[in-house]
C-alpha cells in the first residue's frame, strides 16, 4: 500500500500566481497537481513553470483565458505519463493521465454565464466520460473547478438571494449529481457532511474571503474503491491570492 496526495487549485492566472504556486508546491509536495484557469499557453510560461522541478507536466492552455494543467511527481512514475484529452475537451478545459492505474483528470467546467447551454453540454459529456470509466472498471479521480454549488449548503446564505443564478440552477446541479452517481464520491462533502461553511471560492470584493462568505465549487471526485482508502481532504483557504483555494486529498491506495 502507498499513500497518494492529489491537489486541485484554480489559480486564476498562473503567471500572476507563479511565486505562490512554487512556494505552495515546495511546502505541500502533492503527488498529483491539477490546476485550472491557468490563462496561459505553454510558450509564454517561465522556464521554472514550464519545466516544473520534480514533476512531469502538461500545460494545456491557448491564451489568456481558461486552460488547465496536470503535474505528476517524477518519483511516482518512471517515465512521463501519457497525457490525454477526452473528446469533449473545449477551450482547453480538461487533461487526464493514468497514474499508478488511476485515471486522474484536471477539469474546468465552463462558468455558463455567457453560454449556459455549453455548460450543460460539457456536464452531459462529463457524465458520459464518468460512465465509461465506471463501466471499464477504471479507478478515477476527477478534480477541478466544476462551477456548480451542488446544494444550498454549498454556498453561504447571503449568496443564496438570487434565484436561479448560474452555478445553482436545478438542471446543472442535477447533471453534476449524475456525474457523481457514476460510481464517484464527492470526497470533501463525504468527509465533512455537516459543515455548512465549507467553501472553496469567494468573490474578490467586500472581504468576502475573510468573512468566509463563499461557494463550494472545487471538487475531488473519487471512485468508490479509492474513497475506501481516503485519509483526508482539506480546503487550504489560507493559501494564495486566487479567488479559489486549493483542495488537497490524500488516499491510501
Amino acid at each position: 500500500m502507498s499513500r497518494l496526495t492529489v491537489a486541485t487549485w484554480n489559480v486564476n492566472g498562473v503567471r500572476a500566481r507563479e511565486e505562490q504556486l512554487l512556494e505552495w508546491l515546495d511546502d505541500a509536495s502533492p503527488d498529483v497537481v491539477c490546476l485550472q484557469e491557468i490563462k496561459a499557453s505553454p510558450e509564454v510560461l517561465s522556464d521554472r513553470l514550464r519545466e516544473l522541478e520534480g514533476y512531469w507536466s502538461l500545460w494545456h492552455g491557448e491564451g489568456g483565458y481558461s486552460g488547465v494543467s496536470l503535474h505528476v511527481r517524477r518519483d511516482r512514475c518512471d517515465a512521463c505519463p501519457t497525457f490525454t484529452h477526452p473528446p469533449f475537451d473545449m477551450e482547453t478545459r480538461i487533461a487526464a493521465a493514468t497514474v499508478e492505474g488511476i485515471e486522474v483528470a484536471s477539469i474546468y467546467v465552463p462558468n455558463g454565464g455567457k453560454d449556459f447551454a455549453a455548460k450543460l453540454r460539457f456536464l452531459e459529456a462529463m457524465r458520459a466520460y464518468a460512465s465509461e470509466l465506471r463501466e471499464a472498471g477504471q479507478p478515477a479521480l476527477l478534480c477541478g473547478d466544476l462551477n456548480v454549488a451542488l446544494t444550498d449548503r454549498d454556498l453561504h446564505p447571503k449568496e443564496q438571494r438570487k434565484k436561479d443564478q448560474v452555478g445553482t440552477r436545478p438542471d446543472e446541479r442535477a447533471l453534476l449529481d449524475e456525474v457523481i452517481g457514476e460510481g464517484l464520491v464527492d470526497v470533501g462533502r463525504a468527509l465533512d457532511p455537516d459543515n455548512d461553511r465549507l467553501y472553496t471560492w469567494w468573490a474578490p470584493w467586500r472581504n468576502l474571503r475573510q468573512r468566509n462568505i463563499g461557494w463550494r465549487i472545487d471538487y475531488v471526485l473519487a471512485s468508490r474503491g479509492l474513497f475506501e482508502g481516503v485519509v483526508s481532504c482539506e480546503v487550504q483557504a489560507e493559501v494564495g491570492t486566487s479567488d479559489h483555494a486549493p483542495v488537497v486529498a490524500t488516499f491510501d491506495i
